[in-house]
């Protein structure tokens, strides 16, 4: 048999496979240099830049759970121009496309994001997280309202061309209704989950071990909820998903396309496994091969239910 065939198409985006790294979780890819080949991955979606760099929250900000980690580094990055001016010409040299995850605390600044990447033909596409304080709505986050999240992606759609990608909060009653008020504002495609918010306290000195007091859950613990809100997703919109949450291994993966997913992230494996992107393109490979199923595409979906 031919050679198993992983090219998936992004909303306009091509993947050479379906696996991409999770923002955050993967820095700006050159700190994974040393310990795989970059050229390698479907895609590389840096870590969440804003328009000003962001020293993000106090420490402590990282505490271990069992079955997976809860964070609340607070969107620390570098900022738009530093990414722009330092990072990009390293990131040039690799022929992995290029995500930029791009967050705001009100619609224009997602706008001037959107617009400040829009001529810059090295990036392949931009995922909106829209998870993030809504500061012009009282603090009420654009991805857990259908009305804000339709809104920040018309305006961000309205300054690109790129391909567009828009990540949602899994903390909602109806996940379904923010995918469809994104995709009729014009997403290209969905990323689904992003963290679930949890806590964690230390009994000896009744404190939370996170300074933030809450944070976000990430890891195995979320993968069945992630899965969950994957095939409902899926199955509600005419747009590409991408599944992302607690994905560790190649199965992990396989069952997120099975369910409807066109593309997976790889987030909190990166942290424990740096090599766990290559591992699980490998193993879907392999699982393909062995089923003599020519193109990873004919899995997305087939869920029997």
């Amino acid at each position: 048999m031919s050679k198993t065939d992983l090219r998936v198409d992004i909303g306009g985006i091509k993947l050479k496979n379906p696996v991409m790294t999770a923002s955050g979780t993967f820095g700006y890819a050159q700190e994974f240099e040393p310990y795989i080949d970059l050229n390698r991955i479907g895609a590389i979606i840096v870590k969440g830049l804003s328009l000003e760099p962001s020293r993000g929250n106090k420490p402590p900000r990282i505490v271990e759970t069992p079955c997976g980690m809860l964070n609340a580094i607070g969107l620390e990055n570098i900022g738009i121009n530093n990414f722009i001016n330092k990072v990009l010409p390293f990131l040039k040299t690799i022929s992995t496309p290029t995500i930029v995850n791009i967050y705001g605390t009100s619609i224009d600044e997602y706008s001037l994001l959107a617009e400040m990447i829009d001529d810059i033909e090295e990036i392949s596409g931009i995922e909106v997280n829209i998870s993030c304080p809504n500061v012009e709505k009282g603090g009420v986050a654009f991805g857990v309202n259908p009305k804000a999240a339709y809104k920040v992606t018309k305006a961000v759609r309205k300054k690109t061309s790129k391909p567009l990608m828009v990540k949602l909060s899994p903390n909602v009653t109806d996940i379904t209704e923010i995918a469809l008020s994104a995709a009729d504002a014009g997403a290209d495609s969905l990323s689904l989950i992003n963290t679930i918010t949890g806590m964690s306290i230390d009994i000896k000195t009744r404190r939370s071990r996170l300074a933030n007091i809450t944070g976000g859950l990430s890891g195995p613990a979320i993968k069945p909820i992630a899965l969950r809100m994957v095939w409902q997703v899926a199955k509600k919109v005419d747009i590409p998903v991408v599944g992302v949450g607690g994905i560790f291994t190649a199965d992990d993966a396989i069952e997120f396309i099975i369910a409807g997913a066109t593309a997976v992230q790889i987030g909190t494996a990166n942290f424990i496994n740096p090599r766990a992107t290559i591992e699980v393109i490998k193993g879907i490979e392999d699982f393909l091969t062995d089923r003599n199923i020519p193109r990873v595409t004919e899995l997305v979906g087939t869920l029997d239910t």
